[in-house]
């Protein structure tokens, strides 16, 4: 084994277990809130779908490819593949598309009561439950494509054209049909990086506007300075 291969592993590795170290105890922080009553924020529901599926990005995703990167190609069988393949996809994607959901909420909730995003603040908060379990429903049916043009490498069924992810492979179709697919997959992503964008410059402009409003109330405020009285002469 190249010693390459080994440091590629070792970083894979020092990944998996700093990412699943931070979810998880983000996740079990927000379980031992549910059981215990404590407080619970708005946010906190999109935060635990959003714990989740980094979970299973990093669990069905890099634990192969750390085995891969350290010399052993073959260990998956071909329904293991598919599995592994599809759950990274829906979890990678869920993470973008709950990223998506926390920055636009945000940016809604600190929306100024005179906007025209005002009127969105009780709807969000009512659909917030629902539009995370769309987010799983909707990447969960966009991402069923993998499972069938994934397979082990073990099992090439008689497929020349295959692209190789090191664990599994990929069988090829024509030009045509590689495009379709690929943009059908990576227009979800760009709406969603759209969004984040807007919501994070909305966010930005309304805590500038916010600033600039309090430092002209800071100084409509502050007292005037007056000037010093003269100092009484001396008498003899």
């Amino acid at each position: 084994m190249a010693a390459s291969d080994v440091t590629v592993g070792v970083i894979f590795l020092a990944q998996i277990f700093v990412g699943s170290l931070g979810n998880s105890s983000l996740l079990l922080h927000f379980l031992v809130l549910d059981f215990t009553g404590g407080r619970v924020r708005h946010t906190d529901l999109i935060l635990k779908h959003l714990t989740v599926a980094n979970l299973l990005t990093l669990l069905c995703r890099g634990v192969p490819q750390t085995v891969a990167a350290l010399g052993m190609k073959v260990f998956l069988s071909d329904l293991e593949c598919k599995l592994l393949f599809y759950v990274h996809r829906v979890g990678r994607s869920v993470s973008i598309g709950s990223t998506c959901l926390l920055s636009s909420f945000q940016a809604i909730t600190i929306s100024p009561g005179d906007s025209r995003w005002a009127a969105l603040k009780e709807k969000a908060l009512r659909y917030m439950c629902s539009s995370t379990r769309l987010n799983w429903i909707l990447y969960g049916l966009l991402n069923v494509m993998f499972p069938v043009v994934m397979t082990g490498n073990w099992s090439h069924r008689n497929i020349t054209c295959l692209k190789d992810f090191g664990y599994c492979s990929a069988a090829r179709h024509d030009t045509t049909t590689d495009s379709l697919f690929a943009a059908l997959l990576s227009f979800p992503d760009a709406v969603c990086v759209g969004l984040m964008l807007w919501s994070s410059s909305s966010m930005v402009y309304i805590l500038h506007r916010h600033k600039q409003r309090m430092q002209h109330v800071h100084k409509v405020r502050s007292p005037k300075s007056s000037p010093e009285p003269p100092k009484p002469s001396s008498s003899w």
